[in-house]
């Protein structure tokens, strides 16, 4: 009974991970479609470039056929300055950019060196562009030479970016995933396999070796259960971190429904929600939810009984670009080493290992605060010392 039990567990994680991979699989399936697919977006490019090209006065209607493509064209002068870019471009790099220097978005140096080939030999270049800030993407570049319908000026460049950050982000966490699956899932898989095949064998009629054996064998199957929900979640996260979430959300009312998330828990401790007001961002609700919970959820394993926990909100000071607020979360917990603060985004950290699997802990919490953070365009900042509680602050930028 045991080892078909074993068995029917082992078939359980096997699906989830041939499920999981299945999903980036079917990602580079798509990405080999997108190679197919490479004429058509040629086609396209030069559809673009046709209807940009035509000397005649810019219309409702050739403005109307521009912003409907999904992909971000800009248009920039001799002095790389921003022209014209249309609404997928408002949409990727914010509405306010026009006479900008195009480095402001994309500071890439080959960017501005093939700028400047295109204006010099009026030739068409097509590259690869890669951006890590403030999220990681990836884009098929092709520049072309003016003039066109918006601007006149012969030394012009039209910029033509298609987005393939989906798929070339499913091709690199693709490997990673199975990876992280296969190392994370295997101390509990033999801790319960070692279980079963002993209450199976020389103890299978050993009643108290098996009260004692299958409370911890149900504890390293939740723990299993846990690691594949949060690598699931932060898979699915990083491969939409670079798109910014648009919908009006109040902090108050996330930290509200965290604070009930978590109500049992924290009556054991000196907790205080100081949010009295509204404070509106653009944000996915169900995502916030997510990080705070996370930052409270450590807060409550890695402090002791009684002790304080807090929450604040108010304006921000600096750390994003224009008006903020900032999400404090405070306690009086064991505290972080100083040295240890730089690491504690990374995937399967611990600052101790043993208290976290102690505490259920998978070593994923902060890398999906990060991540979530990245995507909201925010800024986090973390402050501990060992022994002396940690303060952890999120910083978004108003509605």
């Amino acid at each position: 009974m045991m080892t078909l039990l074993f068995l029917s567990l082992a078939v359980i994680i096997a699906i989830v991970v041939i499920l999981v991979s299945a999903k980036f699989i079917k990602a580079g399936f798509d990405a080999r479609s997108e190679i197919r697919d490479q004429k058509q977006s040629e086609n396209l490019n030069q559809e673009v470039q046709d209807i940009t090209n035509e000397n005649i006065e810019e219309s409702d209607e050739q403005v109307k056929i521009i912003n409907q493509i999904d992909d971000s064209i800009l248009i920039v002068d001799k002095f790389k300055n921003i022209k014209f870019f249309n609404n997928s471009a408002k949409k990727k790099f914010g509405e306010h950019n026009l006479n900008k220097h195009v480095a402001t978005l994309l500071r890439v140096p080959d960017l501005l060196q093939n700028i400047d080939l295109v204006l010099l030999k009026k030739e068409t270049i097509t590259m690869d562009l890669e951006l890590s800030s403030p999220s990681f993407q990836f884009f098929k570049v092709h520049l072309f030479s003016g003039p066109t319908s918006y601007v006149d000026d012969p030394d012009s460049v039209v910029l033509f970016l298609k987005d393939l950050t989906d798929i070339v982000k499913a091709q690199r966490f693709k490997s990673d995933f199975v990876a992280n699956v296969s190392h994370e899932l295997k101390t509990p898989l033999v801790s319960i396999k070692g279980f079963l095949e002993t209450i199976s064998g020389h103890a299978k009629d050993d009643l108290e070796a098996q009260k004692k054996f299958i409370p911890i064998m149900l504890e390293q199957a939740d723990r299993m259960e846990s690691l594949i929900k949060d690598l699931l979640s932060l898979s699915r996260i990083e491969l939409e971190e670079h798109i910014q979430p648009q919908d009006k959300v109040n902090l108050k009312e996330i930290l509200s429904n965290v604070e009930d998330i978590h109500q049992k828990n924290l009556k054991s401790f000196e907790f205080k929600n100081n949010i009295k007001d509204d404070f509106f961002i653009k944000g996915d609700h169900e995502k916030l939810i997510e990080v705070f919970s996370n930052i409270i959820d450590n807060s409550i394993k890695y402090s002791e009984k009684n002790k304080k926990i807090e929450i604040n909100c108010g304006q921000g000071n600096g750390k994003v670009i224009g008006d903020s607020y900032t999400v404090s979360i405070k306690d009086n917990g064991i505290g972080i080493p100083t040295e240890q603060l730089p690491r504690i985004t990374e995937r399967f950290f611990r600052v101790d290992a043993a208290k976290s699997k102690k505490v259920g802990g998978t070593g994923l919490g902060m890398a999906i605060v990060k991540h979530i953070v990245n995507q909201h365009r925010g800024e986090l900042e973390i402050k501990s010392e060992a022994q002396n509680g940690t303060e952890i602050k999120v910083h978004f930028s108003k509605f």
